[in-house]
């Protein structure tokens, strides 16, 4: 989920209240709050803890919440794991420590420092186009044997590897990348973390739903029509946080502008943005692998 701020840049707490009740009414399974998406980087530590701690009054017990925790600061991220599990959330979202590259010994003992400070359940998050640092498959088998780290959000752009990781573990695996949800549900992942559902959250819902139900014809019409969508949010050169604020403040719903150092998407990338979300919407498709329109 997006971290709404008002006009003047602070918090938006009312705008995060109804953006959470709106995306679990529209199929979320769960929340995660102060994940990059979420601009984590740039709100402070209070400001994570009022999210979580107002988000979880908003949609009660019922619905998970997973509080992005990762730092490049063992310390820090273990002050705010426990911060987290003060206010409410089910599970913690531990990025790669990015910038400093630790070697592979270096992180298993980061991730498992923090799995040991508190109660919660850990996500590991790989994602090393932005962090500098892979976790390798052997580094993630390891980890697995850990009791607390139980879920991985994988941004790894390794195929092979996540498979292999998954023949191996019990770990429970969500695609981070919007355009792999159905490739990687399909070898056996639990879910998605999802950027792009900030917008559309019943059309990924709907992915999930159609290959449970065994029509997986419809779940990749689904998925290929989310396509142009899911390309101009996530690989058109802007960050998610700055495409799903733009979009979501076309739509009329809370997002206020991001934080430096990012910038807003100008009027032509909005203006784009809105019409790919409008052709999503209407069903309009040219073709799609079924022959159905």
């Amino acid at each position: 989920m997006i971290t709404p701020f008002t006009e003047a840049g602070t918090l938006d707490v009312e705008g995060a209240r109804r953006l959470a009740g709106r995306l679990v009414a529209e199929g979320c399974d769960g929340l995660v709050l102060n994940g990059t998406t979420g601009e984590s980087p740039t709100t402070t530590d209070a400001e994570k803890a009022e999210l979580i701690a107002a988000v979880r009054e908003t949609v009660g017990d019922g619905v998970p919440l997973v509080a992005g925790v990762g730092t490049a600061d063992t310390r820090h991220t273990i002050e705010l794991a426990l911060a987290a599990e003060k206010a409410g959330a089910d599970g913690v979202l531990v990025v790669t420590p990015y910038y400093s590259k630790p070697p592979q010994e270096a992180l298993e003992a980061h991730f498992r420092q923090v799995a040991d400070a508190s109660g919660l359940p850990v996500m590991l998050y790989d994602i090393p186009g932005r962090t500098g640092t892979r976790i390798e498959p052997e580094t993630m088998i390891r980890l697995a044997g850990h009791p607390r780290i139980v879920a991985v959000k994988d941004c790894s752009y390794d195929f092979l590897g996540t498979q292999k990781v998954l023949a191996h573990t019990e770990l429970a695996y969500y695609a981070g990348c919007d355009e792999h949800v159905l490739a990687l549900y399909a070898v056996g992942a639990a879910g998605c973390v999802s950027t792009v559902a900030n917008v559309v959250p019943g059309r990924f819902a709907a992915i999930l739903d159609a290959f449970d139900a065994g029509d997986t014809a419809r779940a990749t019409e689904l998925q290929l029509r989310a396509t142009p969508l899911i390309e101009a949010m996530m690989g058109a050169g802007l960050p998610g946080a700055v495409t799903a604020k733009a979009l979501l403040g076309e739509l009329g719903l809370p997002a206020g502008p991001v934080r430096a150092p990012l910038l807003p998407a100008g009027r032509e990338a909005a203006d784009g943005l809105l019409a790919l979300y409008e052709e999503l919407v209407s069903g309009s498709r040219t073709a799609d692998p079924s022959g159905r329109r």
